[in-house]
């Protein structure tokens, strides 16, 4: 068969049939279209393989085809069912591709969140990830792969929103294993490949060493006792500051070591489990206000608890700067260096941080859930900063929570 044979080729009544050799064959329909076949045996029975229309595929392109497909009949492999085979998992790619997962993670969880949130949250996506990875199959992005869509972020000057993106990849890639399409999350991999953020949103000091010097200052402060304790206590419960002043003893249970409240933002119950540390901080503040209402009662009324303004001014006084450290701020000092230093499992801290965190089917977690490996932590956390606080040159405390 040659290219001159085939323009020339005329359709009749009937499909017209030119040959070439070892099977394939050239057939001209009655309306002119040009179709290269393939015949073949197969277990015994004849059969028929579609290899493309002339002249998108030459004659050279289709004894390509040919001999690619009689090399699976060598194999052992009918090339009807390996075409089959590969548009099937060509399909479940697509299916099980990152951004496909993403925008199901974001469908089943956003109605919860608020509006503005949710917008950032698809905007970021779309703008800094789907571009990059968003095709890939979600089983086959690698943390170099991840890196480099967060480094593009991080280099135009974003780097919150690089820290960002990565958690929210994370997410995804948890919610993938979770439903079966990944084996396992590599967001987890990129810990300390980028730098801490040294944002103004909420000033947190996230650096190690600077948070042991914040500390120490802290550990330092020579007013009262009620203001004392309260500074020593934020960093190791790191609850919103709102919910810390307006502790009450009736929600405090020294012998089990569990302070239980409902979170004002939220209005759902809470638990914080209480390190040895932060137990003896509170035994400590006990006999000046165990007997009243609130554990950190205003200086001029037992009957109210502390202003908003009280920790914040207690810092300002000891040199603490707006830019360093918020009441706030302890939450994202915290959530940065359990993660990215003690490797503590994202769930668990975003649990202990009051967020909303579900299950793969939607529903949200109870506020027992996790509550013995929450505990560890919060001890594990307790003595991170003891030892940050001992230790002249910081050590990334070692034997972290999977």
């Amino acid at each position: 068969m040659t290219d001159t044979a085939i323009r020339n080729a005329k359709p009749g009544e009937k499909p017209v049939r030119l040959y070439d050799e070892r099977g394939l064959y050239l057939e001209v329909s009655p309306t002119g279209g040009k179709w290269w076949r393939l015949k073949y045996r197969f277990d015994g029975k004849e059969r028929r393989l579609s290899l493309g229309v002339y002249p998108d595929v030459s004659l050279k392109d289709a004894r390509d085809r040919r001999d690619a497909s009689r090399k699976l009949l060598a194999d052992g492999i009918d090339p009807s069912e390996n075409r089959k085979a590969m548009k099937s998992a060509r399909t479940d790619r697509a299916a099980n591709s990152f951004e496909v997962v993403a925008r199901e993670w974001f469908a089943k969880y956003s109605a919860t969140w608020a509006a503005n949130h949710s917008d950032r949250i698809i905007r970021r996506f779309e703008r800094d990830i789907f571009p990059w990875i968003g095709g890939r199959p979600i089983a086959e992005v690698s943390a170099p792969e991840l890196l480099a869509v967060v480094r593009r972020i991080e280099n135009r000057g974003a780097l919150e929103t690089a820290h960002r993106a990565r958690g929210n990849c994370g997410q995804v890639f948890r919610y993938a294993v979770a439903t079966g399409r990944a084996m396992r999350d590599p967001s987890g991999d990129l810990r300390g490949a980028l730098p801490p953020v040294k944002g103004e949103h909420f000033a947190a000091t996230t650096e190690p060493k600077r948070v042991a010097e914040l500390l120490r200052t802290m550990d330092g402060y020579e007013g009262t006792l009620t203001v004392r304790c309260a500074l020593r206590l934020a960093p190791l419960v790191f609850v919103r500051p709102g919910e810390l002043r307006k502790a009450e003893w009736a929600d405090i249970d020294l012998d089990a070591a569990e302070w239980r409240y409902t979170v004002t933002k939220t209005n759902t119950p809470h638990i914080v489990p209480l390190s040895r540390q932060a137990v003896e901080i509170l035994c400590e503040l006990h006999p000046l206000t165990g007997r009243g209402r609130f554990v950190f009662p205003g200086a001029r009324s037992n009957g109210r608890p502390m202003s908003d303004n009280a920790v914040l001014a207690a810092m300002r006084r000891m040199g603490v700067g707006k830019d360093e450290m918020s009441g706030h701020g302890f939450r994202a000092v915290a959530r940065t260096i359990l993660d990215e230093v003690l490797g503590v499992r994202p769930d668990y801290i975003e649990h202990q941080l009051a967020h909303a965190v579900r299950d793969p089917n939607g529903r949200a977690y109870n506020r027992t859930a996790h509550l013995s490996d929450r505990r560890k932590m919060m001890q594990q956390w307790a003595d991170y900063l003891d030892k940050l606080k001992a230790a002249a040159e910081v050590i990334p405390l070692h034997g972290h929570m999977a």
